[in-house]
């Protein structure tokens, strides 16, 4: 398995603070956000690809020089060729260019802007055991929350009955966040998927799709995860994480 850290994005909400410096490096408990997320799945995959876009290739590959030897796994930063979030490709061509790139096989993939205090392991261990692609969902009771979001209804076997993106009609309570494990033949489907209409922008596009077309998995998140989206949420979870509980 390799893994796709989706760190493209340009996040606007947080400027100035990352108008010239890339979100995923930005400092949470005392180490980049996606040192964090590096650190727990090295010993789950044989490579980590980080999509980026041209205005911070550089600083992710001055990120990957000095973490390669304390990952133990090679680390590709992939630059997409785009320069504001105007002219952004959009998650899901992001990751059908690294998937491209990087070649056959399966993958982890996940947004470079999100911290857990519980391990990804379990989730890949489920994924193995299921052999399907799979989401990682956690219980959502607010419905702003939920029509802002993806959202799934699952079977007692955890397979996914129905995926929305943003319904302002939920029918469960059950929220995706961006944390996907894809088959190699699914994850091959992205042009597919595209040329069906859908979004490239979120990442969730792709997995929505991709239930209505094979059986897809759900696994209940271990803990809690912080989105960084903007500035407060920034800084409350930099009072407050100090990683994944052991």
């Amino acid at each position: 398995m390799k893994a796709i850290i989706l760190a493209a994005g340009y996040a606007t909400r947080l400027y100035p603070l990352t108008e010239n410096f890339p979100k995923p490096l930005l400092d949470v408990g005392g180490k980049p956000i996606i040192t964090w997320l590096t650190e727990d799945i090295q010993s789950e995959v044989d490579e980590i690809i980080v999509v980026s876009n041209h205005k911070f290739a550089d600083r992710f590959n001055e990120w990957a020089m000095g973490n390669i030897q304390r990952i133990g796994k090679r680390i590709q930063v992939i630059d997409d060729g785009t320069s504001t979030n105007e002219t952004r490709l959009g998650a899901v061509k992001d990751i059908q260019l690294a998937a491209e790139m990087a070649g056959a096989s399966d993958y982890l993939v996940m947004a470079g802007d999100n911290v857990l205090d519980f391990s990804l392991q379990p989730f890949l261990a489920f994924a193995r055991e299921k052999g399907t692609s799979c989401v990682m969902c956690h219980e959502e009771n607010s419905l702003p929350a939920l029509q802002r979001t993806a959202v799934i209804t699952v079977n007692p076997n955890s397979l996914i009955t129905s995926y929305e993106e943003k319904p302002r009609e939920p029918k469960g309570n059950l929220a995706v966040p961006p944390f996907y494990c894809y088959t190699s033949a699914d994850i091959a489907r992205i042009p597919e998927a595209l040329g069906a209409g859908c979004s490239a922008d979120a990442p969730g596009s792709f997995a929505a799709w991709l239930s209505r077309a094979v059986p897809m998995h759900a696994w209940r998140m271990a803990g809690r995860r912080w989105d960084i989206g903007d500035m407060a949420s920034y800084l409350a979870v930099k009072s407050a994480y100090r990683g994944p509980e052991q």
